[in-house]
């Protein structure tokens, strides 16, 4: 795909397959067609390695932990499972919104917690309402530990965010989806990999092992789960596309 931008004209000419499109540079459409190009720059730069969370990197597209605040909100879960928690950022985010919801606890999962992210999480004002484990996260016995670690009737919320090959998504989401209450979430992170083989910094493979097809071989046989990107609460434009690195992050229990 060529896109040209012309700022005088103020438009957009689109060519693909020997075929021209214009466009209005100021719309909806030349919007989205920026935006996704946009993305895939932004993560080849490494933009999502720029932000940080009272004081702990988070590595993560904005839009994406705004977005996840307010169902988090919505959901007001009382348990947060997160499987991959690299620096710590995401368990501070997440500790955060709880905190100030008043209720709620975040459980962080990785197979290897570096001794120095390990010492600045608990080091952190908001440890109090974090737990460590640390193994793989379709470990029998890691998940056993996790369980030991919810209580009755509680409201959980999961959020996938470790190894990103199909099979280990795959079975990140048979194993945890026993633990999702209905209305809640199984959040399937960075399943932008499938638009990001072809970059300097993709992989090949990347187009057909990715998150996405973990989402969509779990979906065909779990009727339980539906896909369902939460809508938005407030909305005074006429856009309603997520700019979003979580291609099908959005699994929801429905029965």
């Amino acid at each position: 795909m060529k896109i040209i931008i012309d700022t005088e004209s103020q438009s957009i000419v689109i060519g693909e397959n020997n075929e021209k499109k214009e466009i209005e540079l100021y719309s909806k459409e030349a919007f989205e067609i920026l935006s996704e190009q946009w993305k895939k720059v932004g993560w080849n730069q490494k933009h999502m390695y720029t932000f940080s969370w009272m004081g702990r990197p988070i590595i993560q597209l904005p839009e994406d932990m705004v977005r996840l605040q307010e169902i988090i909100y919505k959901i007001k879960p009382d348990v947060i499972i997160e499987t991959g928690i690299a620096h710590g950022g995401s368990l501070i985010y997440y500790a955060s919104i709880l905190k100030a919801m008043g209720k709620g606890r975040v459980i962080g999962i990785d197979i290897d917690i570096r001794p120095h992210n390990k010492k600045a999480i608990e080091e952190h004002e908001l440890f109090s309402l974090i737990t460590l484990i640390q193994g793989s996260s379709i470990d029998e016995d890691v998940f056993k530990n996790v369980k030991n670690h919810i209580y009755k009737d509680e409201k959980v919320m999961v959020l996938l965010d470790s190894c990103h090959s199909e099979s280990h998504v795959y079975n990140e989401m048979k194993i945890y989806s026993n633990l999702i209450t209905k209305g809640s979430y199984i959040v399937v992170q960075d399943g932008i990999m499938e638009e990001l083989w072809n970059v300097p910094r993709g992989e090949k493979d990347w187009r057909y092992d990715n998150p996405v097809t973990a989402v969509n071989k779990f979906l065909a046989e779990n009727k339980n789960f539906a896909y369902e990107k939460p809508e938005w609460i407030f909305n005074e434009s006429d856009l309603d596309r997520n700019i979003s690195h979580w291609n099908s992050a959005w699994v929801k229990r429905i029965k």
